[in-house]
This record gives structure tokens, C-alpha cells and sequence, in this order.
């Protein structure tokens, strides 16, 4: 027997202590921790508190509706909280930090002025309709002059310099005759920088495919190099050029505009783009030397275009026909065709690209129309005014608009940033299908799932893109093995669950690979959109349902009597029910998935209108 040691053995409750929470009345009350348990429980407490943290991080409704942090990405918690401390400055910034007051000015100048923006929507390549196009260095009113002979409000203006880089279609009617007119960003012809010069490469191909060209310069400065460079090639183009001077606001100073020929042109009009003075007579010399062939028949064609337009079916709100049916369920006789009696038939489908800066939209775009339409770099922010263009493939119409990256209100400092975020938003509220492109390489950011949330909270079709997908397979650098599809698209799921209902696509648009699929499944969604289910079928489905397996609460349940289908586009549903509430948030996710599970619906938000039962009716029955 070992002789016993003179230390004394302190007990468990000494040998722990460490881990004890503090006594006293002072003390804060300290939550269990994995070294106050037994080490076999240890594992499991850690397991659930795993499992709390992610359900606290992971929305389950639309971030319109749920105060939360930012979701969870490959990049691990540094990135977590990074993206946190962004959102709480911004919350800061706002609700009345430093600066808030000067920045609150600065976007509701920016709301104003986008009010009176015009939406993208360049008219569809014309070859019976020349082409002129409007050049010049950055700065001298190039897009001022396109809004004024387009009657429109369609490219961004601004004192800051360069915010026009892509190009921007429009049409112009004079003396009873239609044109076609392209806007370019600013050229500087020696600048070696990426941007400047992807502007110059993307006002070139305008340039080389106009029949006439009409450079601005600014009349009230100097002539600078790059208008003498850009002087130079457009004389050796061999091109009718026309030189309008801008900023001569009075009569006045028509004269000064004599100095400008020294650039070497014949055609020298002095003009006022924002005054509208000496526009009728740019107009004058420039329809004089356009090809008059095939004119007759273009303004025949856009007669026909715009009877077609004429004759387009007018679309009710979803609320304004509420009133359409009876009690019964059963339509009434419509004064007007609406579109939700079925009667619809989209003559194109509009389709939205949008998404965090610098995650690919512009390249997609590029790929999707097998063109070089939008400019690409690494640069973030570098759309700044929405691209569109038509592409037809099997008998459809898709105009697809590159929209500028949506970023949050901290990281915007320019006012044509601001505009340009502001006008992506209009852009997704007017469009039909909304590609919501995510860099799968950077995974899902709060930002991802605020902009999808814009989506399915205005009601449109949501198609998630998955880009770059080739980094995290085939051109992978990490030393990692290539990802598993299916567990990418389960934590994506797992991410943004209010987006439950759109499709998810994995594309390289750098690489041209899987693209055709985004045709596949726009054209399916935009279906879907459309889709109309008679009330007969729909009260069938209803008699079917076990409302008993939906978790809410009895005091929030409604009893249902009968439901129609109001409206397409997004499908809405009226449900006339015993009282005059609003369905609870559970009730509602219940009652989709099973509408889902019948009748599909895919890509499309499901929306929900309660109409309460005439009680005296139901007293006499």
C-alpha cells in the first residue's frame, strides 16, 4: 500500500472552479459553457450551439421582412463579420450617424432625378433605318444631346465625367422620317487605361457602323488634344461628319463657333443641347446626307409596330379585380380584356441581369447575345447605365438588360453611382424574369440575398445564376478538390430559403458553358409566370388539403370557403375566407407549397389576397 502523499486531494467542485460563473448580486448570470459539463456532453453541447448560430444567421423569409446578420459563406466567420460591422456602419450612417444628413440629400436627389430617367429599352436592330451616331471626348453633353433628339430621358447626365460607357440605342423622328441613334461614352483616344479604352473600342464599333457621325465639342472651352485626335479619325474614316458646338446658349455666341474650324470639318453648327437652340438645324444637314433607300418601307414597318402596340391587352392590378368576381367564385363580365383572364400573350419577355458588382452580369450578357455589347473588366462598378438587347432564339423574343451592380448606400459616393443603383431597382420592377447572378466563388454574401429579396418581394420570376462556376472545378487554384453541385446548391438553399422556388443554374459565362440552359429555363419560367388555373380546379385542390398539418396557431387559422386565381404574372390568389385578417406568414407558406406541389408554378412568387364572405349572405343561407 502507498503511503499517503501530504497534499490534500481537493474535490470536483474545487477543481473546476475556474469555470464557475462569478457569485455575488453584481455578477451577470453566465450561459453554460462547454467546460462546466461533463467532457462527454461536451461534443453535443457544442453540436447545438452550432446549430443555433446558423439558424440565427439563416433568414426564413425575404430580407424586405427579417432584421438579420449576413449569411454564412465558404470564407468562414472573418468574412461574417466583416460584412456585419459594413451593414451596422450603414445603419449608422443613416439613422443619424456622421454625415447622414448630407448623404439622406444626397439619395433623395438621386430618387428625383431617376424619376425622370426613361427606362432601357433600346428599339430592335432596323436595317432599313440609318444609323447616326453622336461622339465626342468625355464631358461636352453628348448624352444631353441624345435625350433631346430622342424626346426621352434615357442615358444618365451628370458634371462628373465618363459616366456614359456603353453604347445606348435610341430612334429619332424628324421631317417625317425615322433614324436610328447611338450614344458612345467619352473618347479619349491616347488614354491607355482599361476603361477609357474599352470605351473608345465600344464607340468604334458605333462609329463603324453609322451612316453619319456627329461629334460634340464644348464651346465653351478650349479645343483640348483628344478632340483634335478624334478630329482626325473621323476625317480618315471618309464619313459624313458633322461638328455640333455645344453650350452656346444665346445667339450671341453663335460667332465663337467659328474658332472650331480649325479642326478641319465643313459642318460646324453651333448648339445649345440643353436649351434645345440650333437643333432643327444639325437635324436639317444630317438628314440631308443620309441613305434614302428602304425608307418608305421602314416608316410602312413601324406603322405596323406601333398598331401592334396599340392593340396591346391593358393590365389590371391584382386589387382592381377583386371586385371581378362573385361570391360564387365565378368571373363576371369584364368591361376591358385583362390579362388575368388569360387572355395575355407577351410579345417579348424582359429579363433582368442583376447582382453584386463584379460578379459577371456584363460577361453573361456578352454570352447570352453572342456579342461584345457591354463592357467587361475586373473593375467594380463598371456599368453604369443598363445595357439591353434582343436576342431571338425558337420563335421567342428576350431583351435582356445588364443592369449596374446593386451595392450598399455606403459604398456609393458619386451621384452616378447612386442613379445608376436607384435605376437597376426600376429596371428589375419592370422586367419579367430576374437573373440573379452569384459568384461561386465568393459564395452567397448578405448582398445577394438583399438584392434577391427586391426580386421576390416585387413580384417577379427569379432565376438564381451560379457564375464562375469553372474556379471552383475545372480551373480551380486552390489545391482543393473540384466542388459537389449538389451540396453547393443545398447550402445555397439552406441561405436564401425565400427563394425556394427558383431554379438554379451553374454557367461560366466566360467560358460560353451552360448558357443555353438560361434560355431553357427563362422561357419555362416566363410560362409558368403566365400560367392560369381555373377556380373549379383550384377549389378540387382546395377540398384536398389537410389544413390541419399547417403549424399555426388556432387563434391565427381562417376557414377558407373557396379560392380563385385573380391574376398571372405573378400568380395571385383570392381566398374568401370567414373574417377579413391577414394570413399569418406560416398559413401562407403552407398554402403555397401545396399549390407548388400541384400546380407548379415554377420560378414565379405566389401572392395571396383575403377577402372576407358577405356575413348577411351567409345569415340568409
Amino acid at each position: 500500500m502507498a503511503p499517503k502523499s501530504g497534499k490534500k486531494r481537493l474535490g470536483k467542485k474545487h477543481r473546476q472552479a475556474s469555470t464557475r460563473p462569478k457569485m455575488g448580486r453584481s455578477a451577470p448570470r453566465a450561459t453554460a459553457t462547454t467546460g462546466a459539463v461533463a467532457p462527454k456532453k461536451r461534443k453535443e453541447l457544442a453540436a447545438k450551439k452550432a446549430a443555433a448560430a446558423k439558424k440565427a444567421r439563416t433568414p426564413t423569409r425575404s430580407p424586405e421582412f427579417e432584421h438579420r446578420r449576413t449569411i454564412a459563406t465558404d470564407h468562414g466567420f472573418a468574412k461574417e463579420k466583416q460584412d456585419f460591422r459594413a451593414e451596422q456602419e450603414d445603419r449608422h450612417l443613416l439613422r443619424g450617424g456622421a454625415g447622414s444628413a448630407h448623404e439622406e440629400r444626397d439619395w433623395k436627389e438621386a430618387e428625383k432625378l431617376a424619376g425622370a430617367l426613361t427606362l432601357a429599352e433600346s428599339p430592335r436592330a432596323d436595317e432599313h433605318l440609318p444609323l447616326v451616331a453622336i461622339c465626342g471626348r468625355p464631358n461636352v453633353g453628348k448624352s444631353t444631346l441624345f435625350n433631346r433628339l430622342t424626346e426621352t430621358r434615357r442615358s444618365i447626365v451628370g458634371d462628373e465625367p465618363g459616366i456614359t460607357r456603353d453604347r445606348i440605342y435610341g430612334e429619332v423622328e424628324w421631317g417625317g422620317r425615322d433614324v436610328r441613334l447611338v450614344d458612345t461614352g467619352g473618347v479619349v483616344p491616347d488614354d491607355e487605361a482599361l476603361i477609357p479604352a474599352e470605351i473608345f473600342r465600344q464607340a468604334k464599333v458605333g462609329l463603324e457602323e453609322a451612316d453619319a457621325i456627329i461629334m460634340v465639342v464644348d464651346g465653351r472651352t478650349e479645343l483640348a488634344a483628344p478632340d483634335v485626335e478624334l478630329a482626325r479619325l473621323l476625317l480618315r474614316g471618309g464619313k459624313p461628319v458633322f461638328l455640333a458646338v455645344n453650350k452656346m446658349d444665346s445667339a450671341e455666341m453663335f460667332a465663337a463657333a467659328e474658332n472650331f474650324r480649325r479642326l478641319g470639318f465643313k459642318n460646324v453648327v453651333p448648339i445649345s443641347a440643353e436649351h434645345g437652340n440650333g437643333i432643327g438645324d444639325l437635324l436639317d444637314e444630317v438628314w440631308a446626307v443620309l441613305p434614302k433607300e428602304g425608307a418608305a418601307a421602314a416608316n410602312s414597318e413601324k406603322q405596323v409596330l406601333r398598331d401592334a402596340q396599340d392593340d396591346k391587352f391593358e393590365i389590371d392590378d391584382a386589387s382592381e379585380n377583386l371586385d371581378e368576381f362573385t361570391e360564387e367564385g365565378e368571373e363576371a363580365t369584364p368591361g376591358r380584356r385583362l390579362r388575368s383572364h388569360g387572355e395575355h400573350v407577351a410579345r417579348e419577355t424582359k429579363i433582368a441581369i442583376i447582382g453584386r458588382p463584379n460578379v459577371g452580369k456584363s460577361t453573361l450578357l456578352n454570352a447570352l447575345t453572342g456579342t461584345d455589347r457591354a463592357i467587361v473588366s475586373p473593375i467594380a462598378g463598371t456599368t453604369r447605365d443598363a445595357v439591353d438587347e434582343v436576342v431571338e432564339r425558337d420563335g421567342h423574343s428576350f431583351r435582356f438588360i445588364d443592369t449596374a451592380g446593386i451595392r450598399r448606400k455606403g459604398k456609393t459616393k458619386l451621384m452616378a453611382e447612386k442613379l445608376s443603383v436607384i435605376m437597376s431597382r426600376k429596371h428589375l420592377e419592370a422586367a419579367d424574369v430576374a437573373l440573379l447572378v452569384i459568384d461561386a466563388h465568393e459564395g452567397v454574401a448578405a448582398a445577394d440575398a438583399n438584392i434577391g429579396g427586391y426580386a421576390h418581394e416585387s413580384g417577379r420570376s427569379v432565376i438564381i445564376v451560379v457564375n464562375k462556376w469553372d474556379l471552383m472545378t475545372t480551373a480551380r487554384t486552390d489545391g482543393k478538390p473540384p466542388a459537389d453541385k449538389k451540396i453547393y446548391e443545398q447550402q445555397l438553399r439552406d441561405s436564401m430559403k425565400f427563394l425556394d422556388y427558383a431554379p438554379i443554374i451553374f454557367v461560366s459565362a466566360s467560358e460560353g458553358k451552360n448558357v443555353d440552359e438560361v434560355f431553357k429555363k427563362v422561357e419555362l419560367v416566363a410560362r409558368e409566370r403566365r400560367k392560369r388555373i381555373s377556380t373549379g380546379a383550384m377549389n378540387r385542390f382546395l377540398d384536398k388539403i389537410d389544413f390541419q398539418r399547417a403549424s399555426v396557431p388556432m387563434k391565427k387559422r381562417v376557414k377558407i370557403y373557396y379560392m380563385t386565381q385573380a391574376a398571372v404574372a405573378p400568380p395571385t390568389f383570392v381566398l374568401f375566407t370567414d373574417r377579413d385578417v391577414k394570413l399569418h406568414f406560416s398559413y401562407e407558406r403552407f398554402l403555397a407549397n401545396e399549390i407548388r406541389g400541384t400546380f407548379k408554378f415554377i420560378g414565379s412568387p405566389i401572392w395571396f389576397k383575403v377577402k372576407a364572405r358577405n356575413k348577411k349572405a351567409d345569415s340568409k343561407q
